[in-house]
C-alpha cells in the first residue's frame, strides 16, 4: 500500500504541466542525442547541468533522467540505418540490425527496437519502484566504515568493468581521486594541490571536469576520426515500422531476457548498459534454436540488447538514489546535480524527498510512453539529424559547453580548466583510457575520504575498525577480490601454457 500511495503522489507531481513539458524535452533531446554518433548522454547532461540551477529540482531531474533513458532509444536508429552506434551500448544492435536493414527490413528492426525498449524500460522502472525503498531501509544501518567499504567496492567494480585494460582503468580512477582532493581540506583547512592558485582553494568544479572530459573530448576525438558511412533509407509510414506477428513471437523470450538481465546488471555499480546488452545478446544466442543465424539479421538479436540497454537505466538509478553510489558517467553527473540542488542521495533520500523520488519514477513511466510514440512515427525525421554537418554540430557543442561553464562561476580560469580537461579527455581516448573511472572516482572521492576519516575518528586512529565491523569487512574483501579477478585469469592462462609444454 505504501508503494501504491507513493506512486499515486508521484503521478500527481509528474502530471503537473511544467514537469510534463520537461519530461517531453528530456526524452526528445535524449532521442536526438542517441541518434548523433559520438555525443552520448554523459556529454549532453554535463552541458545542460549549469542551465538547471535555476529550475525547479523536480522538473530538472525529470528532464535529465529523460535524456539518460531517451538516448537509449535513439541509439538504435544509427545502429540499424548506418551501422554506427549512436552510443556505446548500441554496438550490439549493429550486428543484426544493420543486416536486417540491408535485407529491406529496416522498418521491422526499428519497430522491434522501440517495442523492446518500451517493454524493458517499463520493467526497469517497475524494478526501481520495488527495489529502491527496501534497499534504502537496509542501508540506514550503515555507518562511516560501511560507507567507505561500499564506495570502495563500487569503485573496484567500475575499474574492473570500465575498459579492456584494468591497469588503465585503475590509473584513470586514481587521477580522478587526485583531482577531487585538490582544494581546502575540510578537516584541517590546509590547502592541497592548489599550486599557488587562489581559484583552486575551493576545489575543481565537477561540472568543468565532466564537460571537458565528455563533451570537448568527444568533439576533438570525432573531428579527427570522423568517417562517412552509408545511410540506408529510413522506412516511411507507421505501417512499415510494425513488426509481424511472427517477429513478436520470435522475440517473446528476448523481451523477458533483456528486461531482467538489464535491470540486474544496472544495479551493479560500474557494469553499465554496454555489458548488459552484450550479456543479453549472448544469452539470447545461447538459447536460440538458430544460433548460427545470429549476425545475419535475426530480429531477436535486435530485441534482446535493446531491451537490456533500456532496462539497465532503471537498475542504475537504484544504487544512485538509495546508496549515493553512481554506476556510470551519466549517473555520476546526476549525483552531482542532486548535491548541487541541496539533496543528499542515500538511505534517507526517499523518506526525506518522497515527492521527488516518486515523481521521477512516475515520469519514467510517462517518458517511456512518449518515447514509444516519438520513435515510431518520427524515425524518418530523426534520420535527417544524421545529416547535420560536423562544421555546424561541433562548434555548437563547444559554444554551449563554454557558456554553461562560465554561467556557473563567471570565471575565465574555469574556462581554461575546461580546455585543459577537454585535451585530457581527447588524450584518454587516443590512448584508450576509459573516462568513466575518472568521473566516478571524482564523484565518490570526497565521500570516500570523509567516510574514511570519520571512521578513523570513531576508532581513535585505528584502521582495524574497517575490518572489525562485519558489513565493512565483507565489502572491502569483495573489493579486493574484484581487483584480483584479472590476476586469476592470467594465472590460469600461465598454468594452461605450462601444461601444454
Amino acid at each position: 500500500m505504501e508503494i501504491i500511495a507513493g506512486l499515486a503522489n508521484g503521478f500527481a507531481v509528474a502530471l503537473e504541466p511544467a514537469n510534463l513539458f520537461w519530461c517531453f524535452v528530456g526524452v526528445f533531446l535524449g532521442s536526438v542525442v542517441g541518434i548523433l554518433p559520438g555525443l552520448g548522454p554523459p556529454a549532453t547532461v554535463a552541458m545542460l547541468l549549469p542551465l538547471t540551477f535555476n529550475m525547479n529540482p523536480a522538473g530538472a531531474i525529470i528532464m535529465m533522467a529523460g535524456i539518460y533513458y531517451g538516448a537509449k532509444y535513439g541509439g538504435s536508429t544509427t545502429s540499424i540505418l548506418l551501422n554506427v552506434p549512436g552510443e556505446s551500448a548500441s554496438v550490439v544492435t549493429c550486428l543484426d540490425g544493420y543486416q536486417m536493414a540491408r535485407k529491406g527490413r529496416a522498418g521491422a528492426a526499428l519497430g522491434i527496437a522501440a517495442i523492446a525498449s518500451f517493454v524493458a524500460g517499463t520493467v526497469g522502472v517497475l524494478g526501481l519502484m520495488l527495489v529502491a525503498p527496501p534497499l534504502a531501509k537496509f542501508a540506514l544501518s550503515f555507518s562511516s566504515p560501511e560507507y567507505f567499504g561500499l564506495m570502495a567496492l563500487g569503485l573496484a567494480m567500475v575499474v574492473l568493468l570500465a575498459g579492456r585494460s584494468m591497469v588503465k582503468a585503475l590509473l584513470a580512477a586514481l587521477v580522478g581521486l587526485w583531482i577531487g582532493s585538490a582544494g581546502t581540506d575540510l578537516f584541517t583547512t590546509t590547502s592541497r594541490f592548489t599550486f599557488g592558485q587562489m581559484e583552486l582553494l575551493s576545489g575543481i568544479d565537477f561540472v568543468v571536469v565532466a564537460i571537458g572530459i565528455f563533451a570537448l573530448g568527444e568533439v576533438l576525438s570525432n573531428i579527427e576520426s570522423r568517417e562517412e558511412a552509408q545511410l540506408l533509407p529510413a522506412p516511411k509510414g507507421l505501417k512499415n515500422l510494425l513488426p509481424t506477428v511472427q517477429d513478436l513471437k520470435d522475440c517473446r523470450f528476448a523481451f523477458f531476457n533483456g528486461s531482467v538481465l538489464g535491470f540486474i546488471v544496472g544495479v551493479l555499480p560500474g557494469a553499465g548498459s554496454t555489458i548488459a546488452s552484450f550479456l543479453s545478446y549472448g544469452v539470447e544466442k545461447a538459447v536460440s534454436r538458430r544460433p548460427e543465424q545470429f549476425g545475419t539479421g535475426v530480429i531477436e538479436g535486435v530485441a534482446a540488447p535493446e531491451g537490456a540497454n533500456n532496462s539497465e537505466t532503471g537498475g542504475a538509478l537504484v544504487p544512485l538514489l538509495t546508496l549515493g553510489i553512481p554506476g556510470s558517467g551519466t549517473t555520476a553527473i546526476l549525483l552531482a546535480a542532486l548535491v548541487l540542488w541541496g539533496f543528499k542521495p542515500g538511505p534517507l533520500f526517499i523518506p526525506e524527498n518522497p515527492a521527488l523520488f516518486w515523481g521521477l519514477v512516475a515520469s519514467m513511466y510517462i517518458g517511456n510512453v512518449m518515447l514509444l510514440v516519438l520513435n515510431l512515427p518520427l524515425v524518418p525525421l530523426f534520420a535527417q539529424v544524421l545529416k547535420t554537418p560536423a562544421y555546424i554540430l561541433y562548434p555548437l557543442i563547444l559554444g554551449v559547453s563554454m557558456v554553461g561553464v562560465f554561467s556557473v562561476s563567471g570565471s575565465t580560469f574555469d574556462l581554461a580548466l575546461l580546455m585543459a580537461f577537454g585535451l585530457l579527455g581527447y588524450l584518454m581516448r587516443k590512448l584508450d583510457y576509459p573516462a568513466a573511472p575518472l568521473i566516478l572516482s571524482l564523484a565518490l572521492g570526497a565521500g570516500m575520504e570523509r567516510a574514511l576519516r570519520q571512521s578513523l575518528m570513531m576508532s581513535e586512529g585505528s584502521v582495524s575498525i574497517l575490518v572489525s565491523r562485519p558489513m565493512s569487512a565483507v565489502m572491502l574483501s569483495l573489493a579486493v577480490l574484484v581487483l584480483m579477478i584479472p590476476l586469476f585469469g592470467r594465472f590460469n592462462a600461465w598454468r594452461l601454457r605450462a601444461l601444454e609444454q
